[in-house]
């Protein structure tokens, strides 16, 4: 079974779980996905409405916060109106939400995403503590982000970005938790210190990301088109100089039978002549061997 297959499974059993639970009941799930060995996206968790709503409620909020004052900064009567409605529609999450720990969770799951270990160091302190397999899954993690920027990945990047003190223990990560696992494909290189990706499986998209990849996209087929036009005015000019070279060498064969015709029928003429003197010739002979005889 493909890492792909397994991927499939495990995020439909998690998008499940998720999908059945809401608010503090909800971390179990998420610690629980961050810590599985074989699971490498989340975007579909956190696309769980009762997911999203635990972290976008107060985006939200502040949203219509800002909606609100620039309503008031043009003098709008309906602004009273506005908030009102707004608190009301989102005070029951607010409420429910305030003062627990979900938040940190949803951005832990986010991490997971979209992030990297240095990310995660530089917000520790806003995060809970990871266990080990979590820590373990974010390196690899880690390593998918930098492979997807770069098929050459030095030694002395990996080990910083990884936290990893030396190249014995690099190895043995990138061999025993990234080849091993199905997550990379690669050539490790001494010589040179580095890592030459030969294939890397995909991570989240970012948000904005999908923009960039349909304009890349775009863009790539606006080249092929034009790769395409040149090359078939290439056949085409390719076609034509066949044509012209076939008609030609047709043309080059007709003047050489020609020539030849002409040259054969002049050594005929030629020999005919040749053989009418020859011919003539004898009969003097013979008259002047006639007349050097005794007449009997």
């Amino acid at each position: 079974m493909d890492i792909e297959q397994k991927q499939a499974e495990h995020i439909e059993f998690f998008v499940k779980q998720a999908s059945a639970l809401k608010g503090s009941a909800l971390t179990s799930v998420i610690v629980e996905a961050t810590s599985h060995p074989s699971l490498f996206a989340f975007s579909e968790i956190l696309s769980v409405p009762s997911v999203l709503e635990v972290f976008t409620v107060n985006i939200v909020l502040w949203l219509c916060y800002a909606i609100d004052w620039a309503i008031a900064g043009i003098g709008c009567h309906s602004r009273i109106p506005f908030i009102f409605v707004v608190n009301c529609f989102f005070v029951g999450t607010c409420m429910q939400l305030e003062g627990t720990e979900n938040s940190v969770y949803l951005d832990l799951l986010r991490l997971f995403a979209h992030g990297t270990w240095s990310d995660y160091k530089s917000i520790a302190g806003r995060l809970p503590q990871l266990v080990s397999a979590q820590a373990l899954k974010l390196k690899q993690l880690t390593v998918l982000t930098l492979a997807d920027t770069s098929k050459v990945l030095p030694y002395d990047q990996l080990m910083q970005e990884l936290d990893v003190t030396n190249v014995r223990e690099l190895e043995d990560f990138l061999i025993n938790e990234c080849m091993y696992v199905g997550i990379v494909r690669g050539k490790l290189d001494q010589l040179k210190r580095c890592f030459e990706v030969q294939f890397a499986a995909g991570r989240d998209l970012r948000p904005g990301q999908l923009g960039n990849m349909l304009q890349t996209l775009t863009d790539w087929l606006t080249t092929s088109d034009n790769l395409l036009v040149s090359i078939q005015e290439k056949i085409k000019w390719a076609d034509t100089m066949s044509e012209s070279d076939r008609k030609h060498r047709k043309e080059v064969e007709e003047r050489v039978d020609e020539v030849k015709k002409s040259l054969s029928l002049k050594a005929d003429v030629d020999f005919r002549g040749h053989e009418e003197i020859y011919s003539e010739s004898g009969g003097v002979m013979d008259y002047e061997e006639d007349r050097g005889r005794p007449k009997r």
